[in-house]
């Protein structure tokens, strides 16, 4: 009995002892499951452990200007990444001194990369140079958790062309969710021509996957890097831009608020592109471009406003050259057509001033002297012509004529930020006067540049390219070629043809002439060069007008079209024809030989004028 007994009572704690190693089993294998299979972030610390994937990131593409001087390169700089779930027991001030931050500073860093993730790398510290990462590279083993991953910034030749380079900056979280190739810490165009040749500079970014030890350090490559890739270096870009004569326009509008667009009239590409005052585009580059970007938008100057591709000004007389060329397109004059002028033009009401000159004048002297009484005569011909039924058809058809020329439209090219400009329509007339309520004389202003039109120092660039090409344009664009300076850029090689015969813009070249040899812009004729070119004075109710000049030579098989606007400078006649005087014989001969004409130029200064 008793046997039996002790038997059973064995056999009963076998039986517990069974059920107790089986649950434990059980449960190490429920553990597992959920280790392995159900949460994988054990999984991803276990290998953050001992793997460390780097980005390859590539050399972004160089920018070179026409002549194929390198302008804008690459420099080896650092990013310092950190995985929180590796960082352990470090000496905090000894790392807080190798990057001359505070405790508090490597708190509140660590504590942001652990909300992105306890496993996966995150910026620590941005951009270090190469020269304090050789000193802190010797002591990283000593910091795990920590690793560098390599990085290049841009550097410039000169500084100069800021605009239109433009800058490169990182990428902000609208572009990150609605672009699956670009993550955090990832740089990217952000204006000029690296926003707009962004993919092209780019390249594509590679993998490589490292195994390091318990000390932080690499020991090689993962399974042979097998599954590494490689980054694909962006394609170089050959621009339009010619450094000289854009270092020498940047150095005559020193001191000076204003612009300068040269464009080649042959195909459309620009020279040089000034917009001042400027900045060095190093300033946006490294560890201080926050403080100094937001030390630029406090600049009352406003450096970073692209006056060049965003200012709109009424264009003033040079608008004449428009207004002319429509009148004899429509027959309203011949270029014998002749007009007195007596100083002050009337008309129900409206009194239009005019500067002394000789009188009468035709449509070749009446460009020549700029005169008022003349361009508002043959405006309010134009628009009352019998063969019209009214005002609004009229004014319809002449608008189509100035938006032919690029006005009041974007370019659509490689200008980034580009405005359009404004040219009124009829519409906008019948909601501020009403449909019956507005005549030729209503909007006598646009006659001579003023009134309802804003024009971009860029068109009117433009626009006298087409007048040098007598009657079409190309498309203005700052890249000659990608990846091979051979490779030429076809994309704007169609002509954009203007509704206006070949023998009007002849008329109006020689009118051009005339204002250089003899007329309002005689005083900057440059020797031994054939210039054509338009004097404007723009009304500012702000303060002292605008000085305008727009030109192109030689006047045969002309090579250079230019726009030049000093603000709060006076009369066109002043600065603004002086400057592009200069830039013409910098550009043609190569050298200026008229000193005491730079000279002058580089003495003057309109910062003061400003409101």
């Amino acid at each position: 009995m008793n046997i039996h007994t002790n038997t059973d009572h064995y056999l009963h704690r076998k039986k517990i002892i069974a059920w107790i190693v089986m649950g434990v089993g059980m449960l190490l294998l429920v553990r597992l499951f959920i280790l392995q299979i159900a949460d994988p972030s054990y999984k991803v610390f276990a290998r953050s452990n001992f793997l460390r994937h780097i980005t390859d990131y590539p050399s972004r593409g160089l920018i070179y200007d026409r002549h194929g001087e390198l302008l804008v390169y690459n420099e080896a700089h650092y990013d310092l990444m950190v995985i929180p779930g590796q960082v352990g027991d470090i000496d905090t001030l000894a790392f807080c001194k190798l990057l001359n931050i505070d405790v508090a500073t490597f708190e509140s860093r660590l504590l942001q990369a652990r909300r992105h993730s306890r496993f996966r790398a995150s910026v620590f510290e941005r951009q270090i140079s190469k020269t304090a990462f050789a000193a802190f590279q010797e002591k990283l083993f000593r910091f795990p958790g920590f690793f560098v991953q390599p990085r290049t910034l841009r550097k410039y030749s000169y500084p100069v062309a800021t605009h239109t380079f433009g800058y490169v900056g990182e990428a902000g979280p609208n572009i990150i969710n609605n672009d699956p190739y670009y993550r955090p810490g990832d740089y990217i165009g952000i204006s000029g021509i690296e926003r707009a040749y962004e993919k092209e500079l780019r390249g594509q970014k590679g993998l490589r996957i490292r195994m390091v030890d318990v000390l932080n350090r690499d020991i090689g490559p993962f399974q042979d890097g097998r599954y590494d890739t490689l980054g694909v270096a962006g394609k170089n870009l050959y621009t339009t831009l010619d450094t000289r004569l854009q270092l020498y326009g940047e150095k005559l509008m020193q001191n000076k608020r204003g612009s300068i667009v040269a464009i080649e009239p042959s195909t459309g590409e620009i020279l040089s592109l000034v917009s001042s005052p400027s900045f060095d585009p190093g300033l946006l580059v490294g560890r201080q471009r926050t403080r100094n970007y937001r030390a630029l938008q406090n600049d009352t100057l406003k450096p970073l406003f692209n006056r060049a591709l965003m200012a709109q000004y009424p264009p003033g007389s040079v608008f004449k050259l428009i207004s002319f060329l429509i009148a004899l397109e429509e027959g309203v004059i011949s270029p014998t057509t002749s007009h007195g002028c007596a100083g002050i033009y009337h008309t129900r009401g409206i009194s239009i001033r005019c500067r002394p000159h000789p009188s009468p004048v035709n449509a070749i002297t009446g460009l020549q002297h700029s005169c008022n009484t003349y361009s508002s005569i043959i405006f309010q011909n134009t628009l009352n012509q019998p063969l019209f039924n009214n005002i609004q058809d009229a004014f319809t058809q002449w608008r189509d004529y100035v938006r032919s020329f690029g006005l009041g439209q974007y370019f659509g090219s490689d200008l980034s930020y580009e405005l359009p400009g404004i040219v009124a329509s009829a519409d906008y007339y019948d909601r501020i006067y009403g449909p019956g309520g507005w005549r030729s004389q209503t909007i006598l202003s646009l006659g001579i540049g003023q009134g309802e039109l804003g024009v971009t120092p860029m068109q009117l660039a433009n626009m006298t390219a087409a007048i040098a090409n007598r009657g079409h344009y190309f498309t203005p664009h700052t890249v000659k070629a990608v990846g091979d300076p051979q490779n030429s850029n076809t994309q704007y090689a169609l002509a954009n043809n203007i509704p206006i015969s070949r023998e009007h813009f002849e008329t109006i070249v020689y009118a051009m002439q005339r204002v250089v040899n003899d007329g309002t812009a005689s005083f900057s004729r440059i020797p031994d060069i054939d210039m054509a070119g338009k004097t404007g004075t723009v009304q500012n109710p702000h303060g002292e007008n605008h000085s305008v000049f727009v030109a192109f030579a030689p006047a045969e098989n002309p090579q250079i079209a230019i726009s030049v606007i000093v603000e709060n400078a006076g009369h066109g006649s002043v600065w603004a024809a002086p400057i592009a005087s200069l830039m013409i014989e910098k550009y043609l001969s190569g050298e200026v030989k008229r000193h005491w004409f730079e000279q002058r130029v580089l003495d003057a200064s309109f910062l003061t004028a400003m409101p």
